[in-house]
């Protein structure tokens, strides 16, 4: 387990490679960093460090691709992306009928730059991984409500492809969705410390705005979103048993895109009308918890999902301390 110091100086070096222009920019800043072989060292601990300043940055990368791989028992690399499901969909994004398989999926915005693709398939009622040529897979950018995500349409019919191994593909779900909790919570952080900048320096009727107390207000509900939705990805990241971390997982991706919105709606009001504008960079924050909140599952059907498994099993999760 990393010790407090090696935890701050990985993280701020993960917030330098954040700071490159462009997807190849900062795969290859996180190359050199060496994120991969921390995760593979560290293990869970080291996504939570990572998306958490990916998404304050507002970047785009490959690193879902190395923690889908990891757990999927595939070797990481620049040149292996991951087929995730379609937006919304949490179910493995392939099917493999005699010997051939068909996907229908989207990438990350390292799918158009990579040699291979890991594409989780059902096969005679068991999911498998596979890896595939891209140059095999049809590959089509997805504009969107966020386009500097860099995500892409995946799709492919009868692609020959060998017997793959079988797919832990509940524990390669939780490995994601605790790491795009992370950068949701990222970017809600950014989103208040944009909207609180504003209320110190924005003066109405001869006085900040920060004295008023309906703004006061607002940024305090939005810190205890963001709070209370670290509380529950942080439970995630330390459970043991792959059943707790697949349920704490689920948890933490349904709250922290529930809170992301409730950050961006109230920052969103305090910023009033610079908000909305194209110069400010709220709107493409805003636009990334939209697009990140879809990504293996959004928070509504979390939430109907996790609530119909509570009852089918009496089963309740532990309360993460907040």
């Amino acid at each position: 387990m990393m010790d407090a110091e090696t935890a701050d100086l990985l993280a701020q070096s993960f917030e330098r490679a954040f700071q490159g222009e462009g997807v190849a920019a900062v795969e290859a800043s996180l190359d050199e960093v060496g994120w991969r072989e921390a995760l593979r060292a560290e293990g869970a601990a080291v996504p939570a460090l990572l998306f958490d300043r990916q998404g304050a940055a507002n970047a785009a990368s490959g690193a879902l691709d190395d923690v889908l791989a990891a757990a999927l028992g595939s070797s990481p690399g620049a040149g292996t992306a991951v087929v995730l499901p379609e937006f919304g969909r949490y179910t493995a994004p392939g099917s493999v009928r005699d010997g051939e398989l068909a996907v229908r999926g989207l990438g990350t915005a390292r799918m158009a730059a990579a040699g291979t693709a890991v594409v989780v398939a059902e096969q005679d009622g068991v999911l498998r991984a596979v890896t595939v040529e891209t140059g095999r897979l049809r590959i089509r950018p997805v504009g969107g409500v966020d386009p500097r995500l860099g995500l892409a349409r995946v799709d492919a019919e009868g692609v020959p492809v060998p017997e793959g191994s079988k797919a832990d593909w509940e524990d390669a779900l939780a490995a994601g969705r605790s790491a795009l909790a992370h950068e949701l919570i990222g970017a809600s952080r950014t989103m208040l410390r944009l909207a609180r900048e504003h209320a110190l320096t924005r003066v109405q009727f001869g006085r900040p705005i920060s004295s008023f107390q309906a703004v006061r207000h607002r940024l305090a509900e939005s810190l205890f979103a963001i709070e209370s939705a670290e509380a529950a990805a942080a439970e995630a990241v330390d459970a043991g048993e792959a059943a707790d971390r697949a349920l704490l997982a689920g948890i933490a991706k349904s709250l922290a895109g529930r809170n992301a919105r409730t950050v961006a709606r109230h920052c969103q009001q305090v910023l009033a009308g610079v908000g909305f504008t194209e110069e400010h960079e709220f709107h493409r924050h805003f636009r990334r918890v939209l697009a990140l909140d879809g990504l293996l599952g959004d928070a509504r059907t979390l939430t109907r999902e996790l609530g119909e498994e509570l009852l089918r099993t009496g089963r309740m999760p532990a309360v993460p301390p907040l």
